[in-house]
């Protein structure tokens, strides 16, 4: 944490030690108390062993999904667990769920629903599909739910789950959807996903808007990863053909713990039509008494979520506004303009080569120097573990059906059912600066 932030997180702290004093005074029970030299100790070996982590932190980690919290936000998250806030009801949390209210309606205006809307945050973008889905079967109790054969496997999962029939239909080179393949009556929801985790492609949510129209059929956006990238939505840096219909959905999820600079976890759900809430209506014997307010607990599948997790990003939206050149665009921007920095130096090497083109900020590369698939697998392999070996840098590996892969590159051997590459998310806006000094460490492990 920075200077900035540790100030900042001593004097709030102290704040609201004075007001927990207000109450009268008061001393920890004794069975609580830890000697010093045991807590010096403890924490002399949590700093060590959490030092075998990967440097999520730093540049050089250009590996999975994984970026650092704002150091501010950090410092709200504990402030407000200092106090430990539930917003299941709001009596576990007034000011934390008032402040969850804001931010989720702030996210529903970004996302284009504006006041008519309901929603909540989640402990993460799993609990949050899961959500959607259900609403989805609730809908539409006899029809199948369908999602693309990128889309993340959590979809296939929760279908499991909540007992529904999940159709995968076919992605067409072009990138469309292959709609011919399915029954549109046998279809209640079909899954958009705007930010694959896989190479962050954008799905064509304005070919399937006027499909899912026509046929009745109800369209839940997946913007868990991609989503905050609408905040680009006008700009050149992306085809704003998706991101600019997102408001047609039926329901979106994000995850804030993703580019939305929240530590985990921090997911969020939202649906157009507030009159779903139908389906969450239940009543407790113990709870949602303080107020005639609505309480979260009532139209979420959750009971107990850190109410932490809503200050932080409430926090953190009152710092960085979803807006193009202010706050979250110029954040994005850097990133998207360091997935494509680093494909052109792939693109101009004699040792790499770019899988596609990034959409958004994930690129997939790999080692050109070889004649077969099998050979670019060992040798993505070979590179992968050489990075972290030698701790110069740090990057994920991605497998495709050689029969895919083969299509765009039609010049390798295709000696094996699949074949691995290398995989580089850059969701940290230090990685515009140091993509120069990234390229020329891996391109030097080949």
């Amino acid at each position: 944490m920075d200077k900035q932030s540790n100030n900042t997180l001593d004097q709030s702290l102290n704040a609201l030690e004075e007001w927990k004093n207000s109450f009268g005074e008061w001393e920890q029970d004794s069975t609580l108390v830890v000697p010093s030299q045991k807590v010096e100790k403890v924490f002399d070996r949590l700093a060590q062993r959490l030092q075998c982590n990967f440097p999520f932190h730093h540049p050089i980690y250009a590996g999975q999904m994984l970026k650092p919290p704002h150091p501010l936000t950090w410092a709200a998250y504990a402030m407000a667990m200092s106090i430990n806030p539930n917003n299941h009801a709001l009596d576990g949390g007034p000011p934390s769920s008032e402040m969850e209210k804001e931010a989720v309606a702030m996210l529903a205006d970004f996302f284009g629903y504006g006041d008519s809307h309901l929603g909540h945050l989640t402990a993460s973008g799993t609990i949050a599909n899961l959500e959607a889905l259900w609403v989805a079967r609730e809908s539409h109790p006899d029809k199948k739910i369908a999602y693309s054969e990128n889309s993340h496997y959590t979809h296939e999962r929760m279908c499991s789950v909540l007992r529904v029939e999940g159709v995968k239909v076919p992605v067409m080179q072009t990138g469309l959807f292959d709609l011919d393949s399915i029954n549109p009556k046998e279809i209640g929801t079909i899954v958009v996903t705007l930010g694959t985790t896989g190479l962050g492609e954008v799905e064509p949510l304005d070919q399937i808007l006027p499909w899912a129209k026509k046929h009745g059929v109800r369209i839940h956006i997946d913007a868990a990863y991609g989503g905050f990238f609408r905040a680009l939505k006008n700009s050149q840096l992306i085809d704003g053909a998706s991101w600019n219909l997102m408001q047609e959905a039926d329901s979106i999820v994000v995850d804030p713990h993703k580019h939305g600079l929240q530590p985990y976890g921090c997911g969020c759900v939202l649906f157009k039509d507030p009159a779903v809430g139908k389906f969450y209506k239940h009543d407790s014997p113990y709870t949602y008494f303080t107020s005639e307010d609505l309480h979260f607990g009532e139209i979420s599948l959750e009971c107990s979520r850190a109410g932490a997790a809503a200050v932080a990003f409430w926090a953190t939206l009152q710092m960085f506004p979803l807006k193009e050149n202010e706050g979250f665009g110029p954040i994005l921007t850097k990133c998207r303009n360091a997935a494509l920095k680093m494909y052109g130096l792939v693109e101009s090497s004699s040792k790499l080569r770019a899988y596609k083109k990034p959409e958004l900020d994930i690129l997939g590369y790999f080692p050109c120097n070889v004649v077969s698939t099998s050979e670019i697998s060992a040798k993505s392999k070979e590179v992968f573990k050489k990075g972290m070996k030698d701790k110069t840098f740090y990057l994920s590996l991605y497998r495709i059906p050689s029969s895919i892969f083969k299509i765009r590159h039609p010049n390798f051997e295709i000696d094996s059912e699949n074949v691995t590459i290398l995989r580089s998310v850059f969701m940290k806006p230090e990685h515009h600066r140091f993509v120069n000094e990234l390229f020329n460490r891996i391109q030097s492990a080949c």
